[in-house]
């Protein structure tokens, strides 16, 4: 990084509002759109006549998060003033490869909860959660290709190939705590990143197609910003605004950047308590709560912020070149949402 540190002033400002409402501001241009993509995603997750794969869908429906992902690929097919219908079958299909995604997180990491909700390895068991995350993925899939969806099913086939690459890289870091900035950037460019982008990517493939490279760029940089922001909230917010305990990424021995940059500043008596914190089974959550504290006060905590905001702006200088209107401003205010979002 060179020159003056990015600040959060210097993003667009999202409305003096609870970030809930804020985001429903973001989300009005397409609403009624995002309904009828609900709709389209609950026929696909429940499209199998097997109980237990109805039971599943069901429950990871009421999983669903805030509908980014699906709100980017409205908004971005948008950008030149077209509605076209198949956007919402195609912003269906991406929550539904992020809804897989999610269902195969929560087996790898053994996670228990998700947004409050046991998680389908925890309801069903780890083989069923391993069984739907493909079926869900293959699902998606087979709906692309029966549409004849073939530029998108390749932007999406290769995004889940990064999804893939990513959960192989996380578990082939045995030395976590040698986990450098690089690493990280490669593992959320791979893990969150790229379906932004394919999300981005495949709405300008269906609105905007000259547009393309550019909503492209910008889906990739703020996933990298959600990411971050993301990783923030786990030192910095309660268990109701995450649907997760405070501290959760540390407990599982996960090195994100705000530690990354906290461990290059810390002395040798904080990087003792982390490394103990790490050669425990099942940290207590005083050792938790001490390496967060480490942590700010090593200056991890700022330099993830500042980070954040740099992949923000470069998201948002990848807009420059689409025309304005109701769909750009609402992308550029998802920018400042990202990075808004903390407890």
């Amino acid at each position: 990084m060179t020159g003056v540190a990015p600040r959060a002033a210097d993003l667009p400002v999202v409305p003096a509002l609870d970030l809930a409402s804020a985001l429903r501001v973001i989300q009005a241009p397409v609403r009624a759109r995002l309904e009828r993509v609900v709709s389209h995603l609950q026929r696909l997750a429940g499209s199998s006549t097997e109980p237990v794969a109805q039971d599943v869908a069901r429950h990871v429906m009421q999983m669903r998060g805030k509908m980014v992902r699906p709100t980017l690929l409205l908004l971005t097919s948008e950008v030149e003033g077209r509605v076209e219908a198949r956007a919402e079958e195609m912003a269906a299909i991406v929550e539904l490869i992020h809804l897989s995604s999610l269902v195969h997180d929560d087996a790898v990491d053994h996670s228990a909860l998700r947004r409050g909700l046991p998680t389908v390895n925890a309801a069903f068991s780890h083989q069923v959660a391993v069984i739907m995350g493909d079926y869900f993925y293959s699902r998606a899939l087979l709906e692309l290709s029966e549409r004849g969806e073939w530029s998108a099913l390749a932007v999406l086939a290769r995004a889940s190939h990064e999804l893939t690459l990513g959960e192989i890289r996380q578990l082939g870091a045995v030395q976590m705590l040698d986990f450098a900035e690089g690493d990280y950037e490669r593992l959320i460019a791979s893990k969150t990143a790229a379906l932004f982008r394919a999300a981005c990517e495949v709405g300008a493939l269906v609105g905007a197609p000259a547009h393309r490279a550019a909503l492209a760029t910008f889906g990739e940089r703020l996933g990298m910003a959600f990411q971050v922001a993301d990783d923030l909230l786990d030192y910095v917010a309660f268990e109701d605004t995450t649907g997760k305990p405070h501290g959760l990424d540390l407990k599982e021995h996960k090195v994100t950047l705000p530690l990354i940059a906290a461990l290059k500043a810390m002395g040798p008596a904080d990087r003792a308590q982390v490394d103990a914190l790490f050669r425990s089974d099942d940290p207590s959550d005083e050792a938790v709560a001490g390496v967060v504290s480490i942590v700010a006060a090593s200056g991890g905590l700022e330099y993830a912020r500042r980070r954040g905001v740099e992949y923000a702006l470069e998201a948002e200088a990848a807009l420059r070149t689409v025309p304005d209107g109701p769909a750009k401003a609402a992308l550029t205010g998802m920018l400042a949402y990202v990075m808004d979002r903390r407890g």
